[in-house]
């Protein structure tokens, strides 16, 4: 493999799985408008839990998108990922069986793996015996899996991997991509993806208290907002193609959506230090990475806590790089909820569709607080040329990620 330190690595498909949307198109769509994927949870009877609202992914059969082989030995966070991959490869023109297989690489995200598959084989340990657990659990709840299972599937046998950072893993799998690629990779596939929505997932998720007891769905994530008391969990993400620029042209892929031009990551200090959190300098790392200055930024994509404390660290950050309301600001997630490693991947992939199309999604039913001086993109999507963006995400526990992507003239 050839090292190109300086290769531009671009984003050619997109594959997306969402509370709101199934496929890019759908999801879109669905963004474009503010079309809510919070409620109240299906998948298993909340009452007795303080949280009753999530962003379920309504819709997916995987029974018809999958051989029938692979559904007895995956959870339902890598049927996703497995689709969203099929997905993507067609969106971006691949056919995997036409590259080198160590021309080819995975890294993804996660932060919990296969877990509503981990529960019922505990279950089953409980109150059946060991000689009912499913051989497949050896692997079916381990975070890593979907790397693996998607690398399996499509013959990837190039570099591959996975980050565990929390809400900034779709960031940090993402600037690994970028890596690998530099290093000679010809194609990763990368991003993130989760569905922990559980009873087993569900307590992990509420152990962070911060997620909001609000059963209104439409006033439940409201980040940035003053009446804001914590988030929504979610599920789904987005899984990307990436590619060298130069080998993208040689193919003849059917577009670019964009080029990861920067990447920037740093770790809280404990907060009784009293030093400044990290975010601002991943911001900075990621602009200087990517060659930008702050006024060549068109939005930014929030992460968006909806935690007053937290909100107000971003909006610091935010503001004392580009300026009091200096760059308009998005948070799609309000629509979705936080999809834990998935949220960034999916922002970052909506981004892509910003600059495709020239739009700046909205962030629906939040009124920003004036405390933040934030220039919000509302309850209705903004007409913008978008030509770079910021995606922000935040990790339970201290991680800051940033990644700059911007439009790519071919």
């Amino acid at each position: 493999m050839a090292v190109r330190s300086d290769a531009r690595v671009v984003v050619t498909g997109l594959g997306i799985a969402a509370p709101n949307g199934l496929g890019s198109a759908g999801y879109w769509d669905a963004t474009r408008r503010g079309v809510h994927g919070i409620g109240r949870i299906a998948r298993f009877d909340p009452a007795s839990y303080p949280a009753t609202l999530a962003g379920e992914i309504d819709g997916f059969a995987a029974e018809e998108l999958l051989p029938g082989r692979l559904i007895p030995q995956t959870d339902r966070v890598t049927r996703l990922a497995l689709v969203s991959t099929d997905w993507a490869f067609e969106d971006a023109g691949v056919r995997p069986q036409e590259f080198p297989e160590f021309d080819m690489g995975v890294v993804t995200a996660s932060s919990s793996g296969g877990f509503e598959f981990g529960q019922g084989e505990l279950q089953n340990l409980w109150s059946r015996g060991g000689a009912y657990v499913s051989a497949y659990q050896s692997f079916a709840w381990f975070y890593a899996v979907n790397s693996g299972q998607i690398s399996i599937r499509n013959g990837m046998r190039g570099p591959s991997g996975v980050v565990v950072s929390d809400q900034a893993g779709g960031l940090d799998a993402v600037a690994q991509a970028r890596r690998q690629i530099r290093k000679g990779t010809r194609l990763v596939v990368s991003g993130g993806m989760d569905a922990s929505i559980c009873p087993w997932g569900w307590v992990g998720l509420l152990a962070s208290r911060r997620l909001s007891t609000s059963t209104d769905p439409a006033r439940a994530y409201l980040p940035f907002d003053g009446a804001a008391s914590g988030h929504v969990p979610g599920e789904g993400g987005a899984l990307l193609v990436l590619e060298d620029l130069d080998s993208a042209r040689e193919r003849g892929a059917p577009q670019v959506y964009g080029e990861i031009a920067g990447y920037g990551a740093t770790f809280d200090p404990a907060q009784e230090t009293g030093r400044e959190p990290g975010l601002r300098k991943a911001i900075e790392v990621a602009l200087d990475d990517a060659g930008l200055a702050p006024g060549d930024i068109d939005v930014v994509f929030a992460d968006g806590a909806a935690v007053p404390e937290l909100d107000r660290v971003e909006a610091e950050a935010i503001g004392k790089v580009f300026g009091p309301r200096g760059v308009p600001v998005t948070v799609p997630k309000a629509m979705t909820g936080r999809l834990c490693s998935g949220a960034a991947a999916l922002d970052l992939a909506t981004a892509c569709l910003a600059i495709r199309d020239g739009v700046i999604p909205p962030t629906p039913h939040v009124t920003p607080a004036d405390t933040y001086d934030l220039d919000l993109v509302g309850a209705r999507p903004r007409a913008a040329r978008v030509r770079a963006a910021l995606v922000l995400a935040r990790g339970y526990g201290g991680f800051n990620s940033a990644v700059a992507v911007r439009a790519c003239d071919r």
